[in-house]
């Protein structure tokens, strides 16, 4: 695994109110983050089986390049336990303020620095891209890094598979913000950054998905993040 040293940083997290798609949840509020580092690609089949010694994914015909998926978020949490007593401690899922910091990369449109997202950008239903051509629908997760990294150098933060984060889906405070976690007493988990089988619209950098934590799913898989070496 490769990670990208992000922060410290202050950003306004949320969606304005002009944006197409926007959810009421999304509430613009300021956020400042502490340092931190983030995985450059999604947690792939290969990296999981080399801890775990299986493969969960349903598409395991794509490749050991390509990212694990049907994992539930307590498994990624076994994951990252054994991961930690094997190497270098301090892995772990990251939150979704520090998701959305990395997917922003500097900028405030939909997806960052740009404001449309097609198939040809990201692995997306290419049947409902965003402000863009229709495109494919692949059908299925490709290899991480088939696609452009956005500007911090990040790949697949829009598409390929849903991503875990640590939060519980709570409200936003409008109150700002420091190193934010969901703490409340939800019953499901926020998952980030839309994925092959979802439109363009699902993978904007402000966009709140949720499941439940033991739900695993065929696009549903996991980024990590690490705290500083």
């Amino acid at each position: 695994m490769t990670f990208v040293r992000l922060g410290p940083g202050t950003f306004r997290m949320g969606t304005p109110p002009n944006e197409a798609g926007r959810e009421p949840q999304e509430l613009v509020h300021t956020v400042t983050l502490s340092p931190f580092y983030l995985a450059r690609y999604e947690v792939t089949q290969a990296e999981w089986q080399r801890v775990m010694d299986h493969n969960p994914s349903r598409f395991q015909d794509c490749g050991l390049r390509c990212p694990v998926e049907n994992v539930n978020w307590f498994e990624v949490q076994q994951f990252i336990r054994r991961l930690n007593a094997e190497s270098q401690p301090g892995f772990r899922l990251p939150t979704e303020a520090e998701w959305e910091f990395a997917c922003r990369a500097g900028g405030g449109l939909p997806f960052g620095t740009t404001d449309t997202l097609s198939s040809a950008d990201a692995n997306i239903n290419g049947n409902f891209p965003y402000h863009a051509p229709k495109g494919l629908l692949r059908g299925r997760p490709t290899p991480v890094g088939q696609f452009a990294a956005n500007p911090w150098g990040l790949f697949d933060m829009s598409g390929n598979v849903w991503e875990w984060m640590e939060d519980w889906t709570c409200p936003y405070s409008a109150d700002n913000q420091l190193n934010p976690v969901g703490r409340c007493g939800s019953d499901t988990r926020v998952i980030r950054g839309g994925s092959w089988l979802f439109d363009g619209a699902s993978a904007r950098c402000g966009l709140r998905y949720t499941h439940r934590p033991q739900d695993r799913g065929y696009s549903l898989g996991v980024r990590l993040a690490h705290d500083l070496w």
